[in-house]
């Protein structure tokens, strides 16, 4: 599943803890960059993406294949410690962790942000969340289609005279993928000053949080 070659991001490991699409095709992004790309897996079962079809290609999901190109792939059993302290381990020679766990899941785990920062200080650490980590609707599930309802998207979509209508492709995940994607490399740029000694000046701070409810306000 791996085919990495040199690119701009060329050195930069990615700690990949997410699933389906959206974190998977910003993922996708990192690595035809150049980045170095580690799928941690559900053991035994994998990403859910694995099983999604026809069309298969060689036994395997070419929906899988399409956005988890470029990556090597491990499994870990996070309801365990010892799979809990591998991720941490992991982390600590890691530039980039990226999850798109329920807001809180990860810092049940002794994931989080603080956590893992302790262990690695230049951790660029990334979230991907329908709704984000705090307010009202924190613990309601994003999914594509619900986004694309909530933000009002189906509502210019389809028949002038007919019900609301879903884009034909998951274009809330794509996009949510590709902005964290975006922000992941500018963050890999300042936070590397000798990975990438003409980006100018560094900064500090390297949490990337993204709502996928905010991405259907930017597009419609």
């Amino acid at each position: 599943m791996a085919d990495l070659k040199n690119g701009p991001l060329d050195g930069i490991r990615v700690l990949d803890l997410t699933r389906v699409l959206a974190g998977p095709y910003c993922t996708m992004f990192l690595g035809d960059l150049g980045a170095e790309v580690v799928k941690v897996e559900q053991p035994g079962v994998g990403d859910d993406t694995r099983g999604w079809g026809p069309p298969f290609a060689g036994g395997e999901s070419a929906y899988f294949l399409c956005v988890n190109r470029n990556k090597k792939s491990i499994t870990v059993d996070l309801k365990t410690d010892d799979g809990v302290d591998l991720i941490r381990r992991l982390a600590a020679s890691t530039d980039v962790l990226i999850e798109n766990f329920r807001p809180g899941t990860m810092e049940h785990l002794g994931l989080g942000d603080e956590n893992l920062r302790s262990v690695n200080s230049k951790l660029i650490y990334a979230s991907l969340s329908g709704f984000g980590a705090d307010g009202p609707m924190s613990d309601v599930p994003g999914y594509d289609l619900i986004v694309q309802a909530w933000g009002g998207l189906m509502s210019i979509t389809g028949a002038p005279d007919g019900e609301p209508t879903k884009v034909g492709v998951a274009i809330i995940d794509l996009v949510a993928g590709l902005m964290l994607g975006k922000s992941i490399a500018a963050a890999a740029i300042i936070s590397s000053p000798e990975k990438f000694p003409d980006a100018g000046a560094t900064r500090t701070r390297r949490l990337c949080p993204i709502r996928v409810f905010r991405r259907p306000i930017v597009i419609s």
